[in-house]
């Protein structure tokens, strides 16, 4: 047997034996890499070099982007924007049958792209919407099951972290400014179809409708959302047009979501210290993430492990289309136990040669990796956003399962569409030239 099997043997074991133990993800990650490469290289080189690909690791302009946008994100979340962003929701298709379901999806929507967190969707949308639900006499475990599945829509609606954790992570093959624009339609598709899913529900159950209202009122709750709106506007546009780079664009989201703040008088200096304390706490821990899954991307690279998988896909399965859902089986697995960044850290480098070798575009991959990835933060037994959203709702995460079945077959029916027609993710970057 080769050293490069050992070494990969090694590193996976170590790896899924670990997490199995109950061993947080970066520490797994770190410490199965730290003991592959000390099978190949002496103590103290193996150690140093892990340190070095750490280090080296985050050692990128472009991530200055994650803690400025974990900031604007807990800016809105204080806020005082998911209130605006649901009654703005509410009048445009809250007198539907079912129409509360309607309004928690499009305000997740909303305030998952505004914020760039599906966690801040969650539980800021959740935690309003639930109780308004219930009093209508919607069940909580379907009010929960929608807004989790929901929130993960602002993953692929920009602004969006995870979009330039992938851009860093594809070596430049795809621009940050070109996944942000590919990320509007499978977002929205995605949304759509929960909707769908919905509305069958609501038909079904003879949900309650809100009632009508006019255009006055329509035009008054925009005029509330419109500044929060404007965000989306001032960031994308912005960095599609060249006016700045994706991490400036996150500076000035910090700086726009302080000017709301104070302005709607949601915000005041006394919760600035709290509030950044907040924010530290979520980018110690998404760069620690990086920081090891850089590394063990590194010795993904050292061992040829990329090579290897290309070589046995490509030579083992003659199907680009049973390539295609291989990769997508395997990443909605992934999904299950593995947070989102190191997953996109580690998997990119073993996927997106074989899908370019196969003809498919490093942007549409990276869509696609990111909607299978929304998909397991929404299931047991990893799924954060599951548990963020039942926790919201003061319900047990077995109530929710059984609710979130229908939507999840939604979100892999989007998947299987994205996957299989380029355009949906290609087009509007195509229109822009990126």
């Amino acid at each position: 047997m080769s050293i490069e099997i050992i070494s990969i043997s090694l590193l996976f074991l170590t790896f899924f034996a670990l997490l199995g133990y109950g061993v947080p993800v970066a520490y797994s990650i770190g410490i199965s890499t730290t003991a592959t490469m000390l099978l190949n290289i002496a103590l103290v080189p193996g150690i140093t070099t892990v340190a070095q690909r750490m280090t080296t690791g985050i050692d990128s302009f472009a991530l200055l982007a994650i803690p400025f946008f974990v900031l604007a994100g807990e800016l809105m979340n204080r806020g005082g924007i998911a209130n605006r962003l649901i009654d703005f929701a509410k009048s445009l298709v809250g007198s539907l049958p079912g129409g509360l379901a309607y309004v928690n999806t499009l305000a997740a929507m909303l305030f998952g792209a505004i914020s760039g967190s599906a966690v801040a969707a969650a539980s800021a949308i959740g935690s309003v919407m639930t109780d308004r639900m219930e009093d209508e006499g919607y069940p909580r475990p379907f009010s929960a099951a929608l807004n989790i599945t929901a929130s993960t829509t602002g993953l692929l609606i920009p602004p969006s972290n995870v979009l330039i954790i992938y851009a860093l992570a594809s070596g430049g093959a795809a621009s940050v400014a070109a996944l942000f624009i590919a990320g509007y339609l499978p977002g929205i598709l995605v949304g759509v179809a929960l909707m769908v899913v919905a509305a069958v529900i609501a038909k079904k159950r003879k949900f309650p409708r809100g009632e009508r209202v006019g255009f006055g009122q329509i035009w008054r709750d925009f005029r509330r959302a419109f500044f929060s709106l404007l965000m989306l506007v001032i960031i994308v546009g912005g960095i599609v047009k060249g006016v700045f780079t994706a991490t400036e664009a996150a500076a000035v989201a910090v700086f726009y979501a302080l000017i709301l703040g104070f302005s709607y008088r949601t915000i005041s200096t006394k919760d600035l210290p709290g509030i950044l304390l907040t924010s530290a706490r979520t980018t110690a821990i998404v760069m620690f993430l990086i920081c090891t899954s850089m590394a063990m991307s590194w010795l993904f690279s050292f061992e040829s492990i990329p090579q290897l998988m290309t070589g046995f896909l490509l030579e083992t399965v003659s199907s680009p289309v049973l390539i295609f859902l291989l990769i997508n089986l395997t990443l909605l697995v992934v999904g299950t136990f593995m947070d989102m960044t190191p997953a996109v850290l580690i998997f990119t480098p073993i996927f997106l040669p074989v899908v370019t070798q196969l003809g498919m575009n490093p942007v549409h991959f990276g869509i696609i990796m990111v909607l299978n990835l929304c998909i397991g933060l929404c299931t047991p037994p990893v799924g954060t956003i599951l548990f963020v959203g039942a926790g919201v709702a003061k319900i047990s995460v077995s109530s929710v399962i059984k609710p979130l079945a229908p939507f999840l077959a939604a979100m892999v029916v989007v998947l299987l569409l994205v996957t299989f027609f380029s355009g949906i993710s290609l087009w509007l970057p195509s229109l822009f030239g990126l």
